[in-house]
């Protein structure tokens, strides 16, 4: 029951007067909001029911599996009208002439000609059967009657009985006349039953096609999602490409554009099928089309992969089964084979798996190496994984340069003759040195008497993007970096690739987002082995691999930068690559810095011993104290034999020969001792940072005195 509301209260205005009056303000209630029209209700409720998700999928049911019926009947006219006519010769010639085979066109003419002749002769015969079906109906009646008269008769002369004789003879009438009953009695229900068993054979067809249009198939069908690849799949792809030659010559091929793939063959992760392209077709239109190709195949763009075979119009599409990819792959035979040994002569690196999933091996004797790619894609890993094999074979013997000084060379401390770790010029400049001196023993060699076997000499530098961007000149105005004649480390680099191969002296480099100023061309070129990871250009893609590999269908440009690390796309004939192509994508073993620690252990325990120089810090005083504290970090505790590698690669010169002995006194001494924590020696950062401190209170007491 509605009424009004009377609220009380002082009026907020001033007073007239001290006898001001109290107001009384009457509010009357808001009017009742209006009630829609039964039609518009109705309207609403049809149209929520009718688009509800249980209503569209009801719907799409009843629609697909009615199409499905329609679908089949089109499959079942058109195999019935193919079998009848000759529409299948028609067909394939018109496929081999879009084609432009007319070798295959005219084998098919002759075909489809001789089929008509064949039908022919067929139709003509049909003519005079009627008359011979007639004659030999009567003679098999007359036949088949004087058999039963004389089976009637032997059993009447058996019997002592001449109503014998006609006792076969009505056996096969009584059995006629039961197939008769039998006949009418079935033929209403089969006359009912029969349209249904049609229909449902239809329909069993047109569902094992797919027989209806997109919108109606299933959720997963409808996405696509791990589809197999199938001849048609495949056609409908190219069709759709978006290259209008290719699609008015699949139209005229009708359904017989399949003609244009060879076998589809399992390869590893996906499958593998030649496509043979209609004359007016190129290959880099379809090559220039991989993400729509992908997509028409309801695969990611990094799935599929396009490669150009020896045949001539030929592309090769290698498709992945979807998300296969994304799965890793297993662990090194360096990590799980500890009696694995190498060989640089005839020996290949174990290095990862191409896309089919057959191992790849690379073969390093007597090849210079370039790896390059974005930052933080595996080149590392992927460079130390084919040092750690070769460190195998004791014959062979390493100069490292590591520009970046984090580490990731650390275990070859004991293995390489020289090691430089570090980012600054003072590092590039002796990295530079080395190079010059691997420059020297080259010409040494080259100067030996003929027939001298030189043992291999692999002189490594990562990071060389560091040296070649390097400003810094020498005393005599020498540039260490750039790409100039007077350029210290690009002029050693050349040399090396230039005559180093012949008495194994080589050149692996590692380097980051290549460009002409951080990779010269010349230097780039001079190696025989070029691998580059995920890249962010097509420019740059060819910096890495060369014209010849990007033309033939190399991309690492199109690699997923994150994603795909420690995927490689390989130029080199120390690979096996399938015939016909110029390079060959490899997911490489991926080695862990503990792992590789254990390989590097195992390659010096088959060494007599290798003593390593170190990087010279020039001009620095160390202050071993404050080392440790840099090298523990914000660790609460790390172990004494981390802290020593890590000061060692810190400065191998001050620290490179420390023992435990070594670290115990300095700790001692500044009050920090190491102590045990589950079974191992250990160095306490909060110890350490008290030492310190205490030290640094006692210089400045010491200062003010």
């Amino acid at each position: 029951m509605s009424g009004t509301v009377v609220h009380l209260h002082k009026n907020t205005d001033p007073p007239a007067g001290a006898d001001a009056p109290t107001v009384l303000t009457v509010v009357p209630d808001p009017p009742p909001a209006p009630v829609a029209p039964l039609w518009v209700r109705s309207g609403r409720a049809i149209k929520t029911a009718v688009t509800h998700e249980a209503t569209r999928t009801g719907a799409r049911v009843v629609a697909r599996h009615t199409l499905y019926v329609a679908g089949g009947a089109r499959i079942v006219a058109k195999r019935t009208w193919d079998g009848r006519t000759a529409a299948r010769y028609e067909r394939m010639l018109r496929t081999a002439e879009a084609a432009g085979n007319h070798e295959a066109a005219a084998e098919w003419e002759e075909r489809g000609q001789r089929y008509r002749e064949a039908r022919h002769r067929r139709r003509m015969e049909l003519l005079h059967s009627p008359l011979d079906a007639a004659k030999g109906a009567a003679i098999s009646a007359g036949m088949g009657i004087g058999g039963l008269v004389l089976l009637g008769i032997a059993m009447a002369t058996a019997t002592k009985d001449a109503t014998e004789v006609v006792t076969p003879l009505m056996a096969v009438i009584k059995f006629i006349n039961l197939m008769i009953t039998i006949a009418q009695v079935v033929w209403g229900p089969a006359l009912t039953i029969g349209p249904f068993l049609a229909l449902l054979a239809l329909w069993s067809v047109g569902s094992k096609q797919q027989a209806a249009p997109n919108w109606a198939l299933p959720a997963n069908a409808r996405s696509g999602e791990g589809e197999p690849i199938t001849p048609s799949i495949v056609v409908k792809a190219l069709r759709d490409l978006g290259v209008p030659a290719l699609r008015n010559a699949i139209k005229e091929m009708g359904d017989a554009g399949a003609s244009m793939l060879g076998p589809i063959r399992i390869a590893g992760c996906g499958v593998e099928v030649d496509v043979t392209l209609p004359s007016g077709v190129s290959t880099n239109e379809v090559q220039n089309k991989r993400r729509k190709l992908a997509e028409n195949l309801t695969r990611h763009e990094h799935e599929v992969f396009i490669t150009i075979p020896e045949a001539a119009r030929t592309v090769r599409l290698w498709i992945a089964d979807s998300g296969a990819l994304d799965e890793p792959i297993g662990p090194s035979p360096l990590v799980t084979d500890d009696t694995m040994t190498a060989d640089y002569t005839k020996g290949k690196a174990p290095w990862g798996q191409d896309l089919r999933g057959d191992a790849a091996a690379l073969s390093v004797y007597q090849r210079h190496l370039l790896i390059t790619g974005l930052s933080n894609q595996g080149k590392t890993a992927a460079l130390r994984a084919l040092a750690l094999w070769l460190a195998l074979d004791r014959s062979v013997e390493f100069w490292m340069g590591d520009l970046k000084g984090v580490g990731d060379w650390a275990m070859f401390d004991g293995l390489a003759t020289k090691l430089i770790q570090g980012p600054t010029d003072d590092h590039v400049i002796q990295v530079t040195e080395m190079v010059e001196d691997a420059v020297e023993e080259m010409n040494r060699r080259i100067q030996a008497p003929p027939g001298t076997v030189f043992p291999p000499l692999i002189v490594i530098v990562d990071e060389a993007q560091v040296a070649f961007m390097c400003p810094v000149k020498d005393e005599d105005k020498r540039p260490y970096g750039g790409s100039s004649s007077t350029s210290r480390y690009f002029m050693a680099a050349r040399k090396i690739h230039n005559q180093g191969r012949a008495v194994n002296v080589l050149l692996w480099q590692g380097t980051q987002d290549p460009t002409d100023q951080n990779l010269p061309k010349l230097v780039r070129e001079g190696a025989h082995t070029r691998a580059s990871l995920a890249l962010g250009t097509e420019s740059q893609a060819r910096m890495a691999l060369g014209d010849k590999a990007v033309d033939g269908g190399a991309a690492p440009n199109l690699l997923r930068p994150g994603l795909d690390q420690g995927t490689l796309v390989v130029a080199s004939d120390g690979i096996e690559i399938p015939k016909g192509q110029s390079s060959i994508t490899v997911r490489t073993h991926y080695i862990s810095t503990d792992d590789a620690k254990e390989i590097a252990a195992r390659a010096k325990a088959m060494r007599d011993g290798v003593t390593t120089l170190h990087v010279i810090e020039r001009g620095e005083e160390h202050d071993p104290l404050a080392d440790i504290a840099a090298v523990v970090g914000d660790a609460p505790r790390v172990r004494t034999k981390d802290v020593l590698a890590w000061l060692a690669t810190r400065n191998g010169d001050a620290y490179g020969d420390w023992s435990f002995i070594d670290l115990k006194r300095v700790l001692d001494d500044a009050g920090a001792e190491p102590y045990k924590s589950d079974g191992v020696m250990v160095v306490a950062r909060d110890r350490v940072a008290r030492a310190l401190a205490n030290r640094d209170n006692q210089d400045s007491a010491s200062a003010s005195e």
